[in-house]
């Protein structure tokens, strides 16, 4: 009988390229450094959420006559007294809300003050009340006091459309205070949204079921840090794995691949 010969296992030992260390260092350092950096960011967006939450459980102010700085209003709970100006309500596209789709209705208020007009978000409209005809019960009439969260409309990202020109009675993409009030020749229109809170009477919730109930307070901030951080860490541990697989070689050859004079013996 004849012994079959058995090859011994290839042996391979880890000999990194100067190339390859420095390209590897250089990533490591960006990917690992991004990671941390939405770490960062992650831990200053949940602050920010928690403090506008914060705000927004405050007890409600008046709103000032005149608003030099929206964006320290934003989220704030404000009061104001006026008059609605039901023949220029307006509507938003909006998210489906419990399975309808439908729109938000805006409507100007006429300040009680003399300060001007402020945009009054007051819900949702299924789309088969798009028609000011089938909400007559929403149309509030005479004086009312209205509680409501401020809002700062945002100008559209670059993957979102803009509202362009609205023909009359068209729905808007988004809320935008100076172009609303020129499409309803008003004037004196503040530079906020008022969401008003549901709940309030005064005939404010007399419209039928599920229309004009106000808006629930809502944060709407993206906070996608985690799964950023994640993503960089783990590129970071996969360029890691591939340096250490990809410099490893074989022991009786050289870093360069020729045969190593050391363990040749030549």
């Amino acid at each position: 009988m004849s012994a079959t010969a058995v090859e011994p296992a290839e042996r391979k030992r880890f000999r990194p390229s100067l190339g390859a260390t420095v390209f590897t260092l250089a990533g490591l350092a960006v990917t690992i450094g991004l990671g941390t950096w939405q770490l960062e960011r992650l831990y200053w967006k949940q602050e920010l959420i928690a403090r506008i939450a914060r705000q927004m459980a405050e007890a409600p102010v008046p709103l000032p006559a005149r608003i030099d700085d929206p964006t320290a209003w934003e989220f704030r709970p404000v009061t104001i007294t006026g008059r609605f100006l039901n023949d220029k309500d307006m509507l938003l596209i909006a998210r489906p809300h419990q399975g309808q789709v439908g729109y938000e209705a805006l409507t100007p208020l006429q300040r009680a003050d003399g300060a001007g007009v402020v945009l009054v978000n007051r819900g949702f409209v299924p789309m088969d009340r798009r028609d000011p005809a089938t909400r007559a019960a929403a149309r509030v009439e005479g004086e009312v006091s209205v509680k409501g969260i401020v809002r700062v409309p945002q100008p559209p990202g670059f993957f979102q459309p803009g509202n362009g020109n609205p023909a009359p009675g068209s729905a808007w993409m988004r809320a935008d205070p100076p172009a609303m009030a020129a499409a309803l020749s008003l004037s004196s229109v503040a530079p906020v949204v008022i969401e008003m809170l549901p709940g309030q009477g005064s005939g404010l919730a007399g419209a039928p079921a599920g229309t004009l109930a106000g808006i629930e307070p809502r944060v709407e901030l993206p906070n996608n840090h985690l799964q950023y951080a994640l993503t960089w860490y783990g590129l970071a541990v996969t360029l890691a794995g591939i340096y250490v697989l990809s410099q490893r070689k074989r022991a009786d050859t050289g870093t360069d691949g020729r045969p190593d004079d050391r363990i040749s013996g030549a």
